[in-house]
């Protein structure tokens, strides 16, 4: 499946990025471009990336994620957050790397979904990959 991300401005100037379909690598690379264009475009504007209509969270679709939402807020200081994160998202993260969910975990504010310590159980996969 494709992915999909319709960009709407509200009112106020800020920023909704609606994102459906599939994250992997094929995808997560235009969205980072796309993503970076927005942010440098509208430098004080919040921008809400919402994935409640995600189907499918590719390991590399992920890694790529996550470190255009950090540069983003870290490097471009652009006011990022995200909106419908569901459960199973925040698992793969922790799959993946115990960092990368607790910074999605830092950005949705989440108290217990009750992954703790699901990387270790697994072995904390640095390097994965996606058929």
């Amino acid at each position: 499946m494709s992915m999909k991300a319709n960009v709407l401005r509200d009112a106020n100037g800020n920023i909704i990025v609606h994102m459906q379909g599939d994250l992997n690598y094929d995808h997560s690379l235009p969205l980072r471009n796309e993503l970076q264009s927005i942010a440098n475009n509208n430098p004080n504007a919040k921008i809400t990336i919402d994935l409640g209509a995600i189907d499918f969270v590719g390991s590399s679709g992920i890694c790529h994620f996550v470190e255009t939402v950090k540069f983003l807020k870290e490097n471009r200081k652009a006011n990022v957050s995200l909106s419908n994160v569901k459960p199973e998202f925040l698992k793969i993260f922790r799959l993946y790397s115990i960092n990368e969910a607790d910074y999605v975990a830092e950005l949705m504010n989440f108290d217990n979904d009750e992954t703790d310590g699901l990387n270790t159980r697994f072995g904390n996969r640095n390097h994965t990959f996606e058929n």
